[in-house]
């Protein structure tokens, strides 16, 4: 069945990936862009608070994949401003808009992060566990209530709760390359962490599996079946890289160069397990972190 989508965040990790599959097979994809449109092409502005309404009348699905990068940079207070606004704001303008049209959506299709479930060691996480603490949970609680009018609208709504998505075009993983390659990348602090990840094209299949499933709502974890510790990670890309991966970064060091963002980004601990995504039947490309280190940086 051939459906219009529209989609924010189209030139992001995930959006730059999904635009050509949804083509390929036959949607109608309008992206919505901050400025001036082309073809193909919607404006919205969340800061200003302006979106092309008229643009999403009739639309089949809406998939909601804007919000600014949260390690790009330390946390100043204003960045940590433009993070959660990024994602709340931009929500709530587009999940009001949506629940206030003649002709709305079947589906919101929304990203939201693991985050969520803030810094929770060694403990095994699904869909039904409660939100933690932390500013990445409070911005990760906020981001998914703003989807509220769309789905008090009776639009479906899958908050899709991301994992650490890997691909050598961007994202941690393209950052982690260079030190690796040159032999002097390692476990961050202690190592003991939990890495809940899962490939670029497993975050565009289990979103068209979102648009396909409609028992599917709600919080859904995006993420591959079998997480692992920040040691098994290094120590699996330094394998597929054939380079050393032994050069522990120490928690200190963390601390002083990324500030808050070093204990919530880069030593929290989020074991999470994909309950709904396997409850429904979603068949992974890369369920085991090895196998999928090989593939993605022997093809892309």
């Amino acid at each position: 069945m051939t459906l219009s989508v529209a989609v924010t965040g189209a030139s992001g990790l995930i959006g730059s990936a999904l635009v050509p599959v949804l083509t390929a097979a036959g949607h109608a994809v309008t992206r919505l862009v901050r400025r001036a449109p082309g073809p193909g092409e919607a404006r919205w502005d969340p800061g200003a608070g302006q979106i092309d309404a008229a643009a999403l009348e009739g639309t089949d699905v809406v998939v909601h994949l804007a919000g600014e990068s949260i390690a790009s940079a330390r946390w100043t207070v204003e960045r940590k401003r433009r993070i959660r606004d990024s994602r709340v704001v931009g929500t709530g303008l587009l999940a009001r808009t949506l629940a206030a049209l003649n002709r709305p959506p079947q589906l919101l299709v929304s990203a939201s992060a693991i985050g969520l479930y803030g810094h929770r060691g060694d403990t095994p996480l699904t869909e039904s566990d409660p939100p933690g603490t932390g500013f990445l949970a409070e911005v990760g609680r906020d981001w998914e209530g703003a989807t509220g009018p769309a789905s008090q609208a009776g639009i479906r709504v899958v908050l899709l709760r991301f994992g650490i998505i890997l691909s050598p075009q961007g994202g941690a993983l393209a950052r982690m390359l260079p030190p690796f390659r040159l032999g002097v990348g390692g476990p961050l602090g202690s190592g003991r962490q939990w890495m809940s990840w899962l490939t670029i094209a497993d975050a565009v299949g289990i979103i068209r599996h979102g648009i396909t499933c409609p028992e599917l709502s709600g919080p859904v974890n995006a993420v591959a079946p079998e997480p692992v510790t920040n040691a098994e990670f290094t120590r699996s890309l330094g394998t597929v890289l054939g380079r050393p991966a032994v050069l522990p970064v120490p928690t200190f060091a963390l601390e002083l160069l990324f500030g808050e963002m070093a204990g919530e980004a880069l030593l929290g601990s989020q074991r999470v397990l994909p309950r709904r995504l396997e409850e429904t039947g979603y068949a992974f490309r890369d369920p085991v972190l090895l196998p999928a280190l090989r593939r993605l940086l022997t093809t892309g």
